[in-house]
């Protein structure tokens, strides 16, 4: 198995022709025709997921995020991406992200995170190309209505978090909900027009949250935990088609934001 048999599998769900025009996904560090060990998915590139993927002996890792987003002038050890990337090179790892591809993906993120909230009659939220089902969000109603506290207590479980960012609770009720994965806060007006009563998301500016006067929730859960189902998404993706190769879903991505409880 090689680098390409794996980002072939990966971009048979997440082709890179979906990906954003600001991002960076695709093959970060390494060699296509590269023999593979065994693949670590996670949501960061991390000095610790390197260490893990050393340890279980895989030589590709697959992320969510790209470790390079931006220009890279030199390797050396001037912060953590030029010390990561020094570090693959001479270990032989190779660096893979799929991010916006995935995340517009037909059965991307956004979708995990509908799932994982037991959303009905889904529906795209911000379309990218309708016809072919791709796009960012989705929107969906719930089984049966539920109090507003208690789904917020039950998006709390569900995805992990410490605490919620969220607007007044102008409403009792929520039948219909909006999720988008990582920064959404653009998509709260289609989240509106979509009849949703609830929008969640991340990294929401302060604004944002003025949008309960036009009767909609909004809910901030972080960034990494709107993304952390990623992991497992990319891991389905990729052993569903590759069932007896060694693919680990990483013990050590971390969210970088911490809390003061």
């Amino acid at each position: 198995m090689k680098v390409k048999d794996i980002i072939a599998v990966i971009e048979e769900t997440a082709p890179l022709s979906l990906q954003d025009s600001f991002d960076n996904g695709g093959l970060n560090v390494g060699l296509r025709d590269e023999e593979v060990s065994g693949v670590l998915v996670c949501v960061d590139v991390t000095d610790e997921v390197v260490a893990e993927a050393i340890s279980k002996g895989c030589n590709m890792i697959v992320s969510h995020h790209p470790l390079l987003f931006h220009s890279l002038r030199q390797v050396g050890d001037g912060n953590y991406i030029e010390r990561i990337v020094r570090r693959c090179v001479v270990e032989n790892i190779s660096l893979y992200a799929a991010h916006t591809a995935l995340d517009r993906a037909v059965n991307g993120v956004s979708r995990k995170m509908a799932d994982m909230l037991g959303l009905k009659d889904q529906k795209l939220l911000a379309p990218y190309n309708e016809s072919e089902g791709t796009g960012y969000g989705i929107v969906g109603c719930l089984a049966q209505p539920e109090n507003s506290n208690a789904f917020l207590e039950k998006v709390k479980t569900i995805f992990s978090c410490d605490v919620l960012r969220y607007s007044a609770l102008n409403k009792k009720t929520i039948h219909k909900a909006a999720v988008s994965s990582g920064a959404g806060g653009s998509f709260i007006g289609n989240a509106m027009n979509a009849g949703a009563d609830i929008f969640i998301s991340a990294d929401l500016r302060y604004n944002d949250f003025f949008s309960s006067e036009n009767g909609i929730i909004v809910v901030d859960i972080g960034h990494f935990e709107s993304e952390y189902c990623a992991i497992d998404l990319l891991y389905d993706v990729i052993t569903k088609k590759i069932s007896t190769f060694a693919v680990h879903k990483s013990e050590s991505s971390a969210n970088p934001v911490k809390y003061l409880k």
